[in-house]
């Protein structure tokens, strides 16, 4: 147990700004708002949720006063300590609160919505107009946030072909350590619109990627493009990881999919363990209304239906695309394209049942936040160069296999999951599985009913640590080959291996718009 240690007079201060549904210092609340779904942090003071953006500047004015630090969370899908306090005496910024979708301008083609506004939010109040943003979400956009997406970095929804959360923002507002409202691009100016991100220095940028260690986002503005009115999915499996590495690689450089995914034989047994895909009646029924036309709706739902999980071979590394086009006959050349590409690296292609029902979809659940059986599970990521991808795929592997009796030992299971943003950038995300207590936000983030049918296990604090070491070098082996990595938080050494020059300008910026050092301490490095 932890007490809290903020002055009193914060805390009254908060109260009369917040009112009572904005202020929580209950303990078990506070413990919860101080985990990620890899670690418990120091147990933060209080849990500061404001509903406007006055109260967001008051109440970040307020601790700027009173020497408080804050650190901002979304919907605390870290796992990456980005937002879990390393210290005592700091409060949590609860940004949840902050969900309304503040303009849709269909004219100029752009949407701006507060922090708190989830992925999946987005998602709904822009489909029915037949829009969307370029990069339109993660796997977690139930519960994911846009102000978290921009802080951290995001994969998958139109990465593929338009990159990270990030290269799909046109401005932003902030609000600095002091209160001080700030916005970004052609809405900074005066009478100006927030339709443009570059007018003059890229200010915006600044704050992209940040893990919330710059500034507090209260709006963010994204561009729209009209929803393409056709898609095509396709599934290829690979007797070799090389084979699958290169395909990936090969299809980024065409720049042909909106969506790539693709899982090792391992993680793709721990997917097809958790349940058929012909179980979840609402799944198909998902992808019957996705075709737009009830006949071809129902013959894509029958053919996965049929296929069950019998569609794929447990051993096979397998890739996962979605093609998306303004025309049939764009879709199928890009198509074809990709399918000469993957059975020229070896591929075999099979049913598309995987990228289907992922399209169909797009936000489920976070259940898949613990393995199978119920085991703890965490990833670790890197992003490199295209030409990298299969070097630093196979030196992982190769990692992993000098563990193995480590591994066996404390039965921490591994997979991988690979991706691409645009036609630059490799992802790999390594994922360790192993038994090991649940943590509270497992408690709250996983469905109750899917809950129930899982395992319990005592705690294992070997196992973890066994863990925690694997991914130092999994982090040690992507830093080797210059890796980038999205949520930097307190997981990636950033500030280590930044050249001396980059990392005085960062100190300098940070120092210039956080001069106490109170804006999420500690990450970055910082």
């Amino acid at each position: 147990m932890e007490a809290a240690t903020t002055p009193k007079t914060i805390t009254s201060a908060l109260k009369q700004i917040l009112g009572p549904a904005g202020l929580n210092e209950d303990l078990a609340a506070r413990e919860l708002m101080s985990q990620d779904i890899w670690a418990a942090g120091v147990t933060a003071d209080f849990i500061a949720s404001p509903g406007t953006i006055e109260q967001l500047q008051q109440t970040v004015e307020a601790c700027h006063q009173h020497g408080v630090a804050l650190n901002p969370r979304g919907g605390g899908m870290s796992y990456t300590s980005s937002t879990t306090p390393d210290r005592p005496g700091v409060g949590i910024l609860d940004l949840s609160r902050l969900d309304k979708i503040v303009e849709i301008n269909k004219d100029d083609m752009y949407v701006t919505a507060q922090a708190g506004v989830t992925w999946k939010q987005l998602y709904d109040a822009l489909k029915p107009l037949g829009l969307r943003t370029p990069f339109w979400g993660p796997l977690s956009g139930l519960n994911s946030t846009v102000g978290g997406g921009l802080s951290q970095g995001n994969a998958i929804f139109g990465a593929g072909i338009y990159g990270t959360t990030a290269d799909s923002v046109t401005g932003l507002t902030v609000i600095l350590a002091d209160g001080t409202r700030v916005r970004t691009g052609t809405g900074a100016t005066k009478v100006g619109k927030p339709f443009w991100r570059y007018y003059g220095p890229d200010l915006t940028g600044l704050f992209c990627g940040d893990s919330g260690a710059l500034g507090f986002k209260a709006e963010i503005t994204f561009r729209l493009i009209p929803w393409p009115e056709h898609e095509d999915w396709a599934t290829f499996e690979f007797a070799t990881r090389e084979a699958c590495a290169e395909a990936t690689a090969a299809v980024a450089r065409q720049n042909l999919a909106c969506e790539v995914f693709g899982f090792d034989p391992a993680l793709t047994r721990v997917r097809l363990k958790r349940a058929s895909l012909a179980a979840d009646t609402k799944t198909l029924a998902n992808v019957v209304k996705a075709q737009g036309n009830l006949l071809k709706g129902l013959q894509e739902g029958a053919k996965i239906a049929m296929a069950g999980r019998s569609f794929m071979e447990a051993d096979s590394w397998s890739l996962h695309f979605v093609v998306e086009g303004r025309s049939k006959a764009g879709v199928a050349d890009d198509m074809k394209r990709l399918k000469a590409a993957c059975t020229a690296a070896g591929g075999k292609e099979s049913e598309n049942s995987i990228p289907k029902i992922v399209r169909a979809n797009p936000f489920t659940p976070p259940n898949t936040i613990l393995g199978a059986e119920g085991e703890r599970w965490v990833p670790v990521h890197g992003i490199v160069a295209i030409s990298d991808g299969p070097k630093v795929w196979k030196a992982l592997e190769d990692y992993f296999a000098s563990l193995s009796d480590v591994f066996d030992k404390y039965e921490i299971q591994t997979g991988f999951l690979i991706s691409t943003l645009g036609t630059t950038a490799y992802l790999i995300e390594p994922v360790f599985m192993w038994p090991e207590e649940l943590l509270a936000i497992h408690e709250q983030t996983v469905e109750p009913a899917h809950l129930k049918k899982l395992k319990r296990f005592p705690s294992n604090p070997e196992a973890t640590a066994a863990v925690t070491k694997a991914r130092r070098g999994v982090v040690d082996i992507f830093d080797s080959y210059g890796a980038a990595h999205f949520q930097i938080g307190r997981c990636y050494p950033y500030s280590e291996v930044l050249s001396d020059a980059s990392l005085s300008l960062l100190k300098a910026v940070k120092a210039t718009l956080d001069p106490k050092g109170n804006v999420n301490p500690g990450a970055l490095g910082l």
